[in-house]
């Protein structure tokens, strides 16, 4: 049980810096680095693991974007007006990808995330520079935008910052604030997509011992714990790294970890 909560607690770390440096929460790491995990500690053979890594993966989203939220909003970066008008659209779409992912076969679920991870890994590294015309959608097209970020969010299991970073930037939002405003919506989208994770989930008969429905309590607080210390120092080094290295030092990694979502 120590070796077990000791590697939780290195993916915690991980997770937590990338949380607060990148904005986009650690869903994209802690999923992919669970599945690998699991079959270690004896939990290889259950039917339901992509699910329990990915509802694992947003409640610990949860805790780790109030702590960089925090850092984010003392450094003024936060864009409040643009949380407010996208935060509903996300939390309808948080509950309706949860929803999504429990009616999808294991299997499947899995291929999608490393597909979406690759793609997502791409447009971080080579993702071209907006039209210097371009602003922010309006309330409705913003609504939208919310929904299909709380859906893929949630069915990744990465609290949407992954999304709305460059859709910010493509709209010509700063990098720093757009980060930092992802951070913050990672916080309503882990919410209610973690929420949802254990509705689906709760009474399921396949589950392992300590679990809330999806959501397997002794990963959920090893990683909890070094990744709310950890994400504050993320969100600081943002203000400090060269954003544009480090999005494509991390794209290396995430595509890394969606091909072996793949081809295994």
């Amino acid at each position: 049980m120590l070796i077990e909560y000791s590697v939780f607690a290195l993916l915690g770390i991980f997770s937590g810096l990338v949380a607060g440096l990148l904005g986009i929460g650690g869903g994209l790491v802690i999923v992919p680095v669970l599945l690998l995990l699991f079959p270690a500690i004896g939990l290889g053979d259950n039917p339901n693991l992509v699910h329990i890594a990915i509802g694992t993966s947003l409640a610990t989203i949860l805790f780790s974007s109030m702590a960089s939220i925090y850092t984010h909003h003392k450094n003024k970066g936060v864009l409040w007006d643009v949380f407010i008008r996208i935060a509903p659209g996300i939390v309808i779409g948080s509950a309706l990808g949860s929803t999504i992912a429990h009616l999808l076969p294991g299997d499947i679920l899995k291929r999608v995330f490393g597909l979406l991870e690759i793609l997502i890994a791409l447009q971080m590294a080579f993702g071209k520079n907006p039209a210097p015309s371009r602003t922010l959608p309006g309330a409705a097209p913003m609504s939208l935008v919310g929904v299909s970020v709380g859906s893929v969010g949630t069915i990744m299991g990465m609290g949407g910052g992954a999304l709305t970073t460059p859709f910010f930037m493509w709209c010509n939002v700063a990098a720093r604030n757009a980060m930092a405003t992802s951070a913050a919506i990672g916080l309503p989208n882990a919410l209610a997509g973690a929420i949802g994770y254990i509705v689906t989930g709760w009474g399921v008969p396949t589950l392992p011992a300590w679990s809330i429905g999806y959501i397997y309590l002794p990963a959920l607080i090893g990683i909890v714990i070094p990744s709310l210390i950890f994400a504050p120092i993320g969100a600081t080094l943002t203000h400090r790294l060269p954003a544009k290295t480090l999005k494509r030092i991390f794209a290396v990694v995430l595509v890394l970890l969606g091909i072996n979502m793949l081809v295994h």
